[in-house]
């Protein structure tokens, strides 16, 4: 374990070699708040210190993250999908990985993550004790004065955050250190000075110290795992340095800025250039209706300021370098200047904006998996006695009872993945599923299991079948009205018809669903005591004519004199050949 002077000369290391990375994350970070002219201020003139026009950063930004920041869907796969047992041990920690961003809440996180993700390059998810919960926390920290340190397989393997408070928020905080906090001055002193306080994980301790008070030690704990409890989700580069996607843009917007400046400064010379009278004018009244007398009112006018036409073409030009330099499709914003009958102008135009989307998502994806896997490990070592957890689970709610050393048994791994539309919009991914669906390459089970939304597959496949069958059940019922004018055109009786349809009308009034009100209505009806006398036909022939016996009728016969209501005619016919 190291001790504090090797912790605080570790940190400070990793600040030197940090310095221009701090200093680029300083200036986005005022270009975000509006603050450009803090950044350039030789550019402004004095009484201007904001932006003047749209800051594009900013919009780009919370735009990629707002699309970016969904959260990908976790499945604990079994290792023998035939096995009931495994099939539920696997369904059970898939539970216990969601519950984990349920109780962190890592959706409402992930738009802060995302938007510093692209801001600043990089963003670390920071694993803690919820001794309240009883469950491992996900924190997502600011990478602004952050310093974590790889080993050569990029692993995270020594973490630290600078962080500046109130002097007297510090001595509220931790007043067991109230003396060597405030010194020999004590409360003399301004309490509202900004102090600045180091905070540091390794895979064996988590320590928090003062670096202007001796390195004063407010906090120190050993690591419950003996491995880092930091994840850190790096944007890629060629050289290893984080940097954000911003960085090279900076420029342009000021330049932008300037632009605008100078576009109002030559409308305001414009309005107030002099006014040019010819000679014979003595007098000159200034204001409203004001009266110029002279023999050449023409010649009366203000002073002509000529802007050169390539000032508005250069607008349009770093325009436009903006929007390449943040990846950023003029789509997004509603201007689209492409045919959208086959749609490959749009494709075109919001295909760099997809593709940064997926990649970011499958970095997400990659450290989340990282992240759930430090979460079953701290659940099951520190956590271990049983404990319910409630949730909802592809739109269906659940509540389980687990024990982590019984649900868990050191199986730390999860597939954590965004699904096969990853990057790309709702309307693109829809017409991707369905032709996917409808060339055969995927099932309906498959594609509805990808939706951008969670939802029950089973439950919901169900309902589709009910519907479809109730659907045939209506189109039947019509089917059957429509053989009413037939049956009236052939002498028949259509009121049995007419009431059972009517009956099944008032029933759906009712409240009465159809298949009930079509069971009820339809109901075979009872049939006739077995002592009941059989109504019979006497043949018109003579029983003994010549040339054979009596034929009787066949079954066949017999159900072909079916009436339309399902009864019975009771009628029978006998032929007697020669």
């Amino acid at each position: 374990m190291l001790s504090i002077e090797q912790i605080s000369a570790r940190v400070e290391n990793l600040r030197y070699r940090a310095t221009n990375r701090d200093s680029r994350q300083q200036d986005v970070l005022a270009v975000r708040k509006g603050e450009i002219a803090s950044v350039y201020p030789d550019f402004f003139p004095d009484g201007v210190d904001a932006n003047v026009v749209a800051n594009f950063i900013d919009v780009v930004a919370r735009d990629l993250s707002e699309v970016m920041a969904p959260l990908p869907s976790v499945n604990c796969s079994a290792a023998n999908q035939a096995n009931d047992r495994a099939r539920k041990f696997a369904d059970t920690r898939t539970r216990i990985a969601t519950n984990y961003f349920a109780n962190s809440d890592l959706q409402v996180q992930m738009y802060t993550g995302a938007d510093l993700y692209i801001t600043f390059g990089f963003v670390p998810f920071i694993i803690e004790l919820d001794e309240e919960a009883g469950l491992p926390r996900i924190r997502i920290e600011n990478p602004v004065g952050a310093y974590p340190e790889f080993d050569r397989y990029g692993r995270c393997i020594a973490f630290a955050k600078r962080y500046f408070l109130p002097l007297g928020e510090l001595v509220a905080s931790f007043p067991e250190y109230e003396a060597l906090l405030l010194g020999k001055e004590g409360y003399d002193q301004d309490l509202n000075s900004q102090m600045e306080v180091i905070r540091y994980y390794d895979s064996e301790q988590s320590v928090i110290y003062v670096p202007s008070k001796n390195d004063l030690i407010l906090s120190q704990a050993k690591n419950p795992l003996g491995k880092m409890m930091v994840v850190i989700a790096r944007r890629p580069s060629l050289d290893g340095e984080m940097r954000g996607q911003f960085d090279d843009v900076l420029g342009i917007q000021l330049l932008r800025n300037r632009f605008a400046l100078l576009a109002m400064e030559a409308a305001e010379k414009s309005v107030q250039a002099p006014i040019v009278v010819p000679q014979d004018v003595n007098e000159l009244q200034m204001g409203p209706d004001a009266i110029i007398r002279t023999a050449t009112p023409a010649s009366v006018r203000r002073v002509d300021l000529n802007i050169p036409p390539g000032a508005f073409t250069e607008q349009a030009l770093l325009q436009q370098e903006l929007r390449t330099g943040t990846r950023y499709p003029e789509g997004r914003t509603g201007n689209i200047d492409a045919s959208i009958i086959t749609g490959q102008g749009v494709q075109a135009l919001m295909g760099g904006f997809d593709t940064q989307v997926k990649s970011a998502q499958a970095i997400f994806a990659s450290t989340l998996r990282d992240v759930i896997s430090v979460c079953f490990e701290v659940d099951e070592k520190y956590f271990d006695y049983e404990k319910t957890i409630r949730g909802v689970d592809a739109g269906s709610p659940y509540q389980i009872t687990y024990k982590p050393s019984k649900d868990i048994k050191k199986d730390y791994s999860a597939d954590v993945r965004y699904g096969m539309l990853a990057g790309l919009n709702p309307a693109q991914g829809l017409i991707f599923m369905l032709q996917a669906l409808g060339g055969g390459l995927i099932s309906t089970d498959l594609a509805m299991r990808e939706l951008p939304f969670g939802i029950n597959v089973t439950q919901e496949q169900e309902k589709i079948e009910v519907e479809g069958m109730r659907k045939a059940l209506v189109q039947s019922l019509q089917a059957y009205t429509q053989s009413i004018p037939q049956m009236a055109v052939q002498g028949g009786d259509p009121t049995e018809v007419i009431q059972k349809i009517a009956n099944v009308i008032k029933s759906r009034q009712k409240g009465v669903s159809i298949e009930d009100a079509v069971e009820e209505v339809f109901a075979p009806q009872e049939l006739p005591p077995a002592g009941a006398p059989m109504v019979e036909q006497t043949s018109p022939a003579p029983a003994a004519l010549a040339g054979g016996a009596p034929q009787p009728p066949s079954l066949q016969t017999l159900l072909s004199s079916l009436t339309s209501g399902g009864q019975g005619s009771a009628s029978a016919r006998t032929a007697i050949r020669r």
